[in-house]
């Protein structure tokens, strides 16, 4: 998040002469990879998406092994001046004394925003821009990266000068070193456990010094890493993920806080400082940009859009009533209130917005996902099945780079039991296109779960329980591991003993051939095996099995779990009560989680060894 009223004063003033004189018209104008939505005019639009575009390129030569692209789309809301931007920036910096920005980045799971001023002035007139696509591409470790390092890098990128054959990274902010020389920098012990809520991050007069120091730690860490080929910085990143805390990880990779102190004290001072230089150019062919003009309902849709996201419900729902009364088709505005109505878990008044959103405009991949996704959240709903598979398919059509489809397909299929090599193949996919994510892993073992592959399942959560980064994802993966751990021991156990079952019933024959005896005989003793006296229990059938002609199933009642068996099913009687099945049961495959009351006797022979005698299933 930027610290400053920043930037383009230059860049744009013949821009803003004519912004005095009359309200300038909303446009948008969409590059490779960037939507910018202005009220500036077409060369300022341009000029923005060409940076981030530049930008972008810098990053893609400077890191070739960062995810730098996702299938959400990026959004600028470029607006003109302080008024228009405090209309859409976060409530809690409207207070006084709060820190004054030059632009913000919001990231969802559907799409990213940016909100800049284009009016801003300062030293360098990209920073906001490349000071906010760095924050996007941090986005993904923003839950356990400190704030200073996220704000450090942001700020250490955002002096970036690209010229026509090389680009500058890092070089040293007049402003920072000026602020930094002539105020009191903050402990590094404080500067390390600064959050959101800190007023270090909020109160104007706390907040630069706060955003200078973590430049400038940044800075020195950079260039001090390679000048002297060690890599402190990147240590100090992987014990943070390994979820040490900021000021222990920080005295393991850096040493002590007060030497580092003394020598941050000293990097401030001095009168040069180095900076890297990359040689590449980065062309960017502004004539495949596509500009169009946009209504006053189109241009309040993103506006709108950007306040919900924001969380500022209040003044998102009567400008979206307004675009809803002028413009009644205008699929932003459904979209957005079925988002709004989600948040509030109205999930089927959601529902109706999206589907709503899906039969105005077919080409919506957020409208057919979040249908799909509330459709699924609301339960199981056979008479719903083909449509929200549609749905899911469609957006995965519309947008092949959009995890969030991938995974809800593959938990689709898997809740289903159907198609379970597409479920699996599906939210590898997702995973691969978002590597960080814990609840995409989660699904991969439920859909391995489903498959019989309980080993499997619990490789991929520990997996997971490496790469969890926050307390509820921990706590989450950890509570899915426990029960498939559980799983996988009883399916061990079961198998464990149908082998001996199945030795036991070798050995029985071989013993029966051996011995002479005659094919009634045989069955004598088979049936001798299970007289005793007959017992009823009445519960859930679960984990049917089948072995040509014999049967291995379980009932789970609320006080006990019972393993039973028969050599051949077509002996067991089956009946119904309270309802008439539908066609021939198939015993295989008819009886899984399905209620019943069965009847058994245990084994003579063998104690603990229960055989089905007849099953009464129930509605």
């Amino acid at each position: 998040m930027r610290k400053r009223v920043a930037l383009l004063l230059a860049l744009f003033a013949a821009a803003l002469a004519s912004a005095h004189d009359k309200p300038e018209n909303w446009l948008e104008v969409r590059s490779q990879h960037f939507t910018v939505v202005t009220e500036a005019n077409e060369k300022t639009g341009r000029r923005i998406a060409d940076q981030f575009e530049r930008m972008r390129s810098v990053f893609h030569v400077a890191f070739p092994h960062l995810s730098i692209d996702n299938g959400s789309p990026i959004i600028v809301l470029a607006v003109k001046n302080e008024k228009d931007f405090r209309e859409l920036e976060p409530q809690v910096y409207l207070a006084k004394g709060q820190l004054k920005l030059g632009g913000l980045f919001l990231r969802a799971p559907d799409k990213n925003y940016v909100l800049m001023r284009v009016d801003a002035e300062g030293d360098h007139p990209y920073a906001v821009i490349y000071h906010e696509y760095t924050h996007f591409l941090l986005s993904k470790a923003a839950e356990w990266l400190p704030l200073w390092m996220n704000e450090g890098l942001a700020e250490f990128y955002e002096n970036t000068d690209i010229r026509d054959k090389d680009v500058a990274l890092g070089e040293a902010s007049r402003e920072n070193l000026q602020l930094l020389r002539t105020s009191r920098p903050l402990p590094l012990a404080t500067l390390f456990t600064v959050d959101t809520n800190s007023p270090y991050y909020h109160e104007e007069n706390k907040g630069s010094i706060f955003y200078a120091e973590s430049w400038a730690l940044t800075h020195y860490l950079q260039v001090k890493d390679f000048q002297d080929k060690t890599h402190h910085l990147t240590d100090y990143a992987e014990l943070l993920a390994q979820k040490v805390d900021a000021v222990t990880a920080a005295t393991r990779a850096f040493g002590d806080l007060k030497q580092l102190q003394t020598n941050l004290d000293n990097y401030i001072l001095r009168g040069t400082f180095s900076y890297f230089k990359l040689a590449t150019a980065t062309g960017v062919d502004d004539t495949a940009f596509k500009t169009r003009a946009l209504t006053e309902a189109q241009a309040n849709a993103v506006r709108a859009d950007f306040l919900a996201y924001n969380d500022r419900v209040a003044d998102a729902r009567p400008l979206l009533d307004r675009v809803l009364r002028e413009d009644p088709q205008n699929v932003s505005a459904h979209e957005t209130m079925g988002f709004l109505a989600f948040r509030a878990e109205h999930l089927d008044e959601a529902r109706q917005w999206y589907e709503k959103a899906v039969k105005l405009d077919s080409q919506s991949y957020i409208a057919h996902y979040y249908f799909a996704a509330i459709s699924m959240n609301g339960g199981a709903n056979p008479a719903n099945d083909a449509q929200v598979e549609s749905s899911l398919r469609a957006a995965i059509k519309l947008n092949p780079s959009f995890a969030p489809a991938f995974e809800r397909l593959a938990a689709f299929e898997g809740m289903r039991r159907q198609n379970l090599d597409e479920a699996h193949m599906m939210v590898l996919t997702a995973v691969q296109l978002d590597p960080g994510n814990v609840a995409y892993r989660m699904t991969t073992a439920s859909v391995l779960m489903q498959m019989e592959r309980s080993k499997d399942a619990v490789a991929v959560l520990h997996e997971a329980l490496r790469i969890a980064k926050s307390p509820a994802d921990t706590a989450m993966v950890q509570s899915l591991l426990a029960q498939v751990e559980q799983y996988s021991a009883a399916q061990q156990q079961e198998a464990e003993q149908n082998r001996r079952l199945a030795e036991e019933a070798k050995a029985e024959a071989q013993a029966e051939a051996e011995a002479g005896e005659s094919n009634a005989e045989a069955e004598a003793h088979r049936e001798e095996l299970q007289k005793g006296p007959h017992h009823f229990l009445a519960g859930t059938l679960q984990n049917v099995q089948c072995h040509s002609a014999g049967i291995v199933l379980t009932l789970v009642t609320k006080s006990k779990t019972m393993t039973l068996h028969s050599g051949n099913y077509y002996k067991i009687e089956f009946t119904a009560s309270g309802f008439t099945p539908k066609g021939d049961l198939n015993p295989c495959k008819d009886l899984e989680g399905k209620p019943a009351k069965v009847e058994y006797v245990e084994s003579t022979a063998n104690p603990g060894i229960a055989y089905v005698v007849a099953v009464e299933l129930h509605k």
